[in-house]
């Protein structure tokens, strides 16, 4: 935070003092700074207003969803310290089990929150107590094996069980609305309230519980939290059930406005790594920022590179904050 103005009065010899900002306080003017020239570009390039704010309204809807998965990533990685690459297969795994919900049960494809989360909840558990817990004091480089053999798996049971044939769920009145003179469907902005409503409670969850006391301490020393008597295995189990919960709830809210494949969910788990970096691995806060800033630096990308992957810029951001800022933009020294 800034540091309080000094009221004392000048003396001679001796410089008044002045607030001085703080590292975070200096990069979120810097991202700011740089996004509003981002979008002055983009203006430039898109010729019309209207363009323009629908490439804004679109981002920060897009962001949201990026911010929903990317939680249960750093979250996994605050208390694991593993990188789970199988983050993406399980919102693809999401996806189709909210398919298989609507096309059997004939639920409202919201309802489907109500069984998809607590399953890969239930799944999420399972799969740290089997597979992860076995090789947490292992070297990273079996962990990332270990993750990514977990994606691959998921992805081949998928395509095995449902084929390569794209599926898709249908949202009963996914009309277009207009919001500031752009154009999206209902689809879009329930998933951006329902992800912004669900990190909330994931927020509360950490911080006004016990067991969100008990994970932050894990996070924060796990000898220490073991000798105060917190079960660690537990609470890895816990916090991966957590972390899968949401990934699942991502799988759920896009699944109107996605098309169902196997691979579908590698697109979401490539740019939820961008997201942790940019908002500090480990820092929840940071991956809401991050996904936003994301989702529009996307959106943007299109206008000023229209023949150019809008990912292309994404990735220059990942690249450039990897070489200045390791840590992450929102993040805290280790």
């Amino acid at each position: 935070m800034a540091t309080s103005l000094q009221n004392a009065p000048e003396t001679t010899g001796s410089a008044a003092r002045r607030p001085t900002l703080s590292e975070r306080q200096k990069v979120a003017i810097v991202t700011v700074s740089v996004l509003a020239v981002v979008t002055a570009v983009a203006a430039l390039r898109a010729g019309s207003s209207t363009v323009l704010v629908q490439a804004l309204v679109t981002g920060v809807l897009t962001g949201g969803i990026y911010s929903l998965v990317a939680m249960g990533l750093t979250l996994i990685y605050g208390v694991l310290h593993i990188i789970n690459f199988a983050n993406g297969a399980l919102v693809a795994l999401a996806m189709y089990l909210t398919f298989v919900t609507v096309d059997t049960m004939g639920v409202h494809p919201y309802t489907a929150l109500l069984v998809v989360v607590p399953a890969m909840g239930v799944l999420g558990a399972l799969l740290q107590t089997s597979l992860l817990n076995p090789v947490m004091r292992a070297p990273i480089q079996i962990q990332l094996l270990v993750t990514i053999g977990l994606a691959l798996a998921i992805e081949n049971v998928l395509l095995l069980v449902f084929g390569p044939t794209p599926r898709s769920v249908q949202l009963p009145g996914n009309v277009g609305v207009s919001i500031l003179g752009a154009t999206v469907e209902l689809s879009r902005i329930y998933a951006f309230v329902g992800a912004l409503v669900l990190v909330a409670i994931l927020s509360l969850v950490l911080q006004r519980t016990a067991i969100g006391t008990s994970i932050r301490a894990v996070a924060a020393n796990p000898e220490g939290a073991r000798l105060v008597g917190i079960n660690t295995k537990s609470i890895y189990s816990v916090t991966f059930a957590l972390g899968a919960m949401a990934a699942g709830a991502a799988g759920v809210l896009v699944a109107p406005f996605t098309t169902i494949e196997p691979t579908s969910g590698a697109i979401f788990n490539l740019t939820a790594f961008v997201v942790v970096v940019l908002g500090g691995m480990g820092n929840i806060p940071g991956a809401l920022v991050g996904g936003l800033v994301v989702g529009l630096t996307e959106q943007l990308a299109g206008l000023i590179l229209p023949d150019e992957s809008p990912l292309l810029a994404v990735f220059v951001v990942f690249l450039i904050v990897l070489f200045i800022r390791p840590k992450g933009v929102f993040g805290r020294a280790s």
